[in-house]
């Protein structure tokens, strides 16, 4: 039975706008200084996204990274004015957990301010580089809240080496912060089987497990089209022709370039077995929140 009829969950596509250099999984082998030298192909990716949402009359959240907006403000003043959500992706794509909280502060005020003199619109949407919100980074949520963000969605329930805290909510919750913010948290999806966490959000995980795969475990993770869920990718995931780096690491190779020539089919699949739109759309018309967790919950769950 498809996924499409009308009383299916709307789940929440977004797309994290970073360039090929910026990933961590090459960070090893890619300088910071070095990415205005390097060709960009994040315009032509994001375009050829846009297109296929257009396509399938999609509207979808796309989490900007401030470095790109600040070279190509007409694409995400595009972006906006197709009528698709402008979220924040930080300014640097660097881990937080790796900041200072004075240079994560400049960063998240330099990047929200920066999108919305693009689309004249409020930012109130945040996600993290790599997900990097996690026990030992929980103090960006009230510097989140300070700057303005209503709602998060950089927090995995797993256990990753660069990102998660297991055993945190897999369905939305609100968080009340060490300052006593409330901040609302979207959680990426995992599925739950045999009594493990699985990753199905998207990224990485799409493109490794073979298709029919990844939507069982994403219908798993809906409870079988009970309830909304988080999807995400890249704009550099439906680009085979990228430059490739073969002196990154074998893992990180494998990472980043997996079935990147399959992806854009994939996804127009995806588009095809479950409904999509923006993530305040999807977390609107989730059930009221039922959890709120304070920050030292989290810090415990982790």
């Amino acid at each position: 039975m498809p996924e499409t009829e009308p009383s299916s969950p709307l789940h929440a596509m977004s797309i994290d706008v970073e360039d090929y250099f910026h990933v961590a999984a090459l960070s090893g082998v890619i300088r910071p200084d070095q990415w205005d030298t390097l060709p960009s192909r994040v315009e032509q990716n994001t375009e050829r996204l846009l297109a296929l949402f257009d396509k399938h009359q999609v509207k979808a959240t796309f989490f900007v990274l401030g470095w790109v907006a600040e070279r190509f403000p007409a694409l995400i003043r595009r972006l906006s004015d197709h009528g698709h959500e402008i979220a924040s992706h930080g300014y640097s794509h660097q881990l937080i957990y790796n900041q200072t909280q004075d240079v994560f502060r400049e960063e998240t005020l330099r990047s929200k301010a920066l999108l919305e003199d693009i689309t004249g619109k409020a930012i109130e949407g945040y996600r993290a580089a790599s997900y990097s919100i996690t026990r030992e980074s929980l103090w960006a949520l009230d510097i989140l809240s300070e700057a303005g963000f209503t709602w998060d969605s950089s927090i995995f329930p797993i256990r990753h080496d660069r990102y998660g805290i297991p055993d945190s909510p897999s369905a939305p919750y609100s968080i009340e912060t060490a300052s006593g913010a409330i901040i609302r948290e979207f959680p990426l999806t995992t599925a739950h089987i045999m009594g493990l966490s699985i990753p199905a959000a998207g990224g990485g995980y799409f493109r490794q497990f073979p298709y029919p795969v990844f939507r069982y475990l994403f219908r798993n993770a809906s409870g079988f089209g009970a309830r909304p869920q988080m999807f995400y990718l890249h704009p550099w995931e439906i680009d085979p022709e990228q430059p490739r780096y073969n002196n990154a690491s074998w893992f990180s190779r494998f990472r980043h370039y997996t079935n990147l020539d399959q992806c854009h089919d994939r996804l127009e699949r995806l588009l095809g077995d479950f409904r999509f739109g923006t993530v305040s759309e999807s977390y609107n018309a989730y059930e009221p929140d039922k959890t709120l967790l304070r920050s030292d919950q989290l810090i415990r769950l982790a």
